[in-house]
């Protein structure tokens, strides 16, 4: 039954051609866009149309199935009927279509608002309407129509040039309202409260009992707060809030606020006489996971979301945002970029709103009473957002036999005395203190966020002091060093202080303090970096230590190692190893080794030969040469010796390590080895940021090179006399004349004595001595027979720390005893 007592004639198809209807999309103008268009209107025309759907004929195929069931009989429509489900998408693109390019006109379905700046513009608009409906047969219903008034009913809004107010039929209807008696009557009550929600300012704290009864698993039950709450909505419906309308050539300003429980926006225009008239009001509640956001996140999201709310008015034009929040003005200010240490959150909202034109004002909270307010209790809201939040959870520590829990952590932290108050002022806001423990948290307090209850500065857990000594012992299960120890724990762990708690730790670690190893002071002359992983490998024999021989490779691009425990160190037993581990990644284009039996050997000179492998071996007793995989061995015997203390095998221990050492940067690249040489990280617990490699590198090593920046390079010339290190005879030094140069520290020797040896320059010296001396020292060497072969290959048997202790001391005068190697 219509208003005027007529009978419109709807067919109930919900069971028969509704679901089986591909039903047609197209969207219904919204009553903020359709008000936006009506700034600068003096008065209003209101057509309606009389029996829209009826315009409309159907084809043949589908009258049939509109067919209905009367007391009177079946009857078919031919044309569109009330009830069809795809009836008011194909009506509003069809209107659209015939009014379209008509100036100060809108519809809704049927209805239609004219309007114009005066009334010569206005008659013409309507007059350039009615010949267009005419053209396309289309009849209006006189009795509803209204012409050329100060204002009109539309959209269940009273329109005038003055703005927008609330009509009296729909705020009757909410003052008629009885008490709810469950939930469905409260939803229906917020629904008409909510149909007016941009009337109202400060509907937030009044409607927060009753929204609060529409949460899940909620007990039902009315309390005074909830009737006061209903009283007190109906009273703020009836006030007489008028809103401006939207005008494009006014300046546009919002203004947003969040609270501990919602959000507020207000969009307003700055009037030529400097007041500030509202064009709407918006407010909704937090989700259960937003709550738990801090509160400098809750205000960024509150003006993300009254942005994205009132994007219609705001997209492509410049306006300003106002907020309650000064740290927001520098994260979100449009003039600079996004700092560094920005939480994640924070960053991806500050993206989403570099695609607006704006500028950013910082407003006491004393002075912003129109958006706190909305933000106190906002409209319960319709979002379930779950999806950015299951992004944010994040692990407390992720080693196997994890002891700490972040349920533990989060627990902790609530009874802790400051960290209690640091997570009360992280979600409610900040308050200026002088307090020495305050301090290192007050500092920080522009990225500190708050996810699951627990405190968290970037990416880093806060640890309470209870958990703190049991972290550390964690982060120090596999004995890194200092460096590498802060390395792996900036990745996930903070609290003031840790860096001395690191240092100190290690300084204490009886097992770190027994064996670790002074660093040695050689003139250095880094290698090139390579460009790809596995282009220069460097081996070597580690032992024998804990009555083992391992085989070591490491990677010259990416540090990634290699060790396998050897029952024999031959040669064939080496070339096994070697053609098992190229199968899986590759022949290298380089290997460097030093002087060992192994490496020596021709069938191992044979084997790199016929894979078109370039062979560069170190000079004889100086490790420093191949010192890649010298200082990896060190590192490796370091961590073993370590852990000998511990249960488990040696084989869990091994892997253990290099699963440790492949995932924690080097102090080279300030990368990981997996992610140089697999290109990503291993299925690890611990991950971290990655700098610019080729620059770190180089960093690295001008710092090396300066240490020995007084040193000068020693060049010798092919004829020069001088004198060779030896280390077989009595006499450390044998005379001789320079026969080649090989490299630009190597060079071969022939000493007077009829050898040929291969020197590096630290192990040569000019001289000016008489010929006749030189040939003393001739006559007094006692010569062997055993070779210098022999002697390489006894010193290669030898561990790193036998050969640097002999380094270190004056030369042996009595023979060297040889020892066996390992037996198969």
């Amino acid at each position: 039954m219509k208003s005027n007592g007529t009978i419109r004639i709807c067919g109930d198809f919900k069971t028969t051609v509704n679901p089986m209807l591909n039903v047609d999309q197209y969207p219904l103008p919204r009553t903020d866009e359709i008000f936006a268009t009506l700034a600068g209107g003096q008065k209003y025309t209101k057509l309606d149309l009389r029996n829209a759907y009826l315009h409309m004929e159907v084809d043949d195929e589908s009258k049939p199935l509109m067919t209905i069931n009367t007391h009177k009989g079946l009857y078919r429509y031919n044309r569109m009927l009330f009830g069809i489900a795809s009836a008011p998408a194909i009506w509003q693109r069809t209107m659209d279509q015939v009014l379209n390019g008509l100036d100060s006109v809108q519809c809704m379905l049927d209805d239609m608002i004219i309007t114009g700046p005066d009334d010569e513009t206005h008659l013409q608009n309507l007059k350039n309407v009615l010949q267009r409906l005419q053209n396309y047969g289309l009849r209006a219903n006189l009795q509803k129509c209204s012409f050329l008034k100060d204002k009109v009913i539309y959209c269940g809004h009273e329109i005038s040039a003055d703005g927008l107010r609330k009509t009296t039929d729909k705020v009757q209807a909410v003052m008629e309202t009885p008490t709810p008696k469950n939930v469905k009557d409260v939803r229906a009550f917020l629904g008409l409260i909510n149909y007016y929600h941009r009337f109202m300012p400060n509907s937030a704290t009044v409607l927060k009992p009753l929204n609060q009864l529409l949460e899940k698993e909620r007990i039902w039950r009315w309390t005074d707060d909830c009737e006061k709450a209903f009283k007190k909505a109906k009273e703020l419906i009836t006030s007489d809030q008028v809103l401006t309308h939207y005008n494009p050539e006014l300046p546009v300003r919002l203004a947003c606020d969040a609270s501990p429980f919602g959000l507020g926006a207000v969009l307003s225009h700055v009037m030529p006489d400097g007041s500030e008239r509202p064009i709407s009001f918006a407010s909704r509640s937090l989700t259960k996971s937003e709550k738990n956001y801090a509160q400098i996140q809750k205000e960024a999201l509150g003006i993300v979301w009254g942005v994205k709310k009132f994007n219609t008015f705001l997209y492509g034009r410049k306006f300003s945002l106002i907020t309650d929040h000064q740290p927001l003005t520098a994260i979100f200010n449009p003039e600079k970029s996004i700092p560094v240490t920005t939480a994640a959150r924070l960053q991806r909202y500050a993206i989403f709103l570099s695609g607006f034109t704006y500028n950013i004002e910082y407003k006491n909270t004393k002075k912003h009473n129109n958006a706190d307010a909305l933000s106190r209790l906002p409209m319960q809201s319709d979002m379930n957002i779950n999806s950015e939040d299951a992004d944010d959870l994040f692990h407390v520590l992720q080693i196997e036999d994890l002891p700490i829990t972040s349920a533990e952590i989060q627990r902790e932290t609530r009874k802790e005395k400051v960290l209690a108050s640091v997570l009360y002022q992280a979600m409610n806001g900040w308050e200026i203190t002088d307090d020495s423990l305050m301090k290192p948290y007050f500092t920080r307090r522009n990225e500190l966020t708050v996810s699951h209850g627990c405190l968290l500065w970037g990416i880093r857990v806060i640890i309470p002091i209870k958990f703190r000594n049991r972290i550390l012992e964690l982060l120090h299960s596999s004995h890194p060093g200092v460096v590498k120890m802060k390395a792996l724990a900036r990745g996930h762990v903070w609290w003031p202080g840790i860096d001395s708690d690191i240092e100190h730790l290690v300084k204490s670690c009886t097992g770190c303090q027994i064996n670790q190893h002074a660093p040695a002071l050689t003139p250095l002359h880094p290698w090139e970096w390579p460009e790809t992983p596995w282009q220069r490998v460097h081996i070597d024999y580690a032992g024998p230590f804990i009555n083992r021989m391992f085989f070591v490779m490491v990677d010259a691009h990416s540090k990634w190692p290699e060790v396998f425990e050897m029952k024999s160190i031959t040669a064939t037993k080496t070339i096994d190893i070697m053609r098992q581990v190229f199968a899986r990644n590759g022949v290298p284009a380089h290997i460097v080794s030093d002087n060992g039996p192994s490496f020596a050997s021709a069938e191992f000179a044979e084997f790199l030969r016929q894979n078109g492998i370039k062979h560069t071996k170190s000079a004889p007793y100086h490790p420093a040469t191949n010192g890649l995989v010298e200082r990896f061995i060190q590192t490796f015997k370091q961590s073993m010796k370590a852990m000998k203390w511990e249960s488990g095998d040696v084989n869990k221990k091994i892997a253990n390590f290099l699963l440790t050492y492949r995932q924690t940067p080097h102090t080279s690249t300030h990368e990981t080895p997996s992610k140089l040489f697999l290109g990503r990280d291993l299925r690890s617990r611990l991950h971290l940021l990655k700098p610019n490699l080729r620059n770190t590198v180089r960093v690295s090593q001008e710092k090396s090179c300066e240490i020995r920046m007084n040193k000068k390079d020693r060049q010798f010339e092919v004829g020069e006399r001088v004198i060779a290190k030896d280390y077989r005879g009595k006499d450390p030094w044998v005379a001789g004349i320079i026969s080649e140069r090989e490299g630009p520290l190597m060079y071969k020797v022939s000493t007077d004595n009829g050898h040929t040896w291969r020197r590096h320059t630290e192990q040569l010296k000019s001289t000016q001595m008489p010929k006749s001396y030189e040939q003393s020292i001739e006559n007094d060497n006692i010569i062997v027979d055993n070779t210098e072969t022999r002697t390489q290959q006894h010193v290669a048997e030898k561990s790193p720390e036998q050969t640097k202790n002999n380094e270190m001391s004056m030369p042996r005068r009595n023979p060297i005893r040889e020892r066996n190697p390992p037996k198969d």
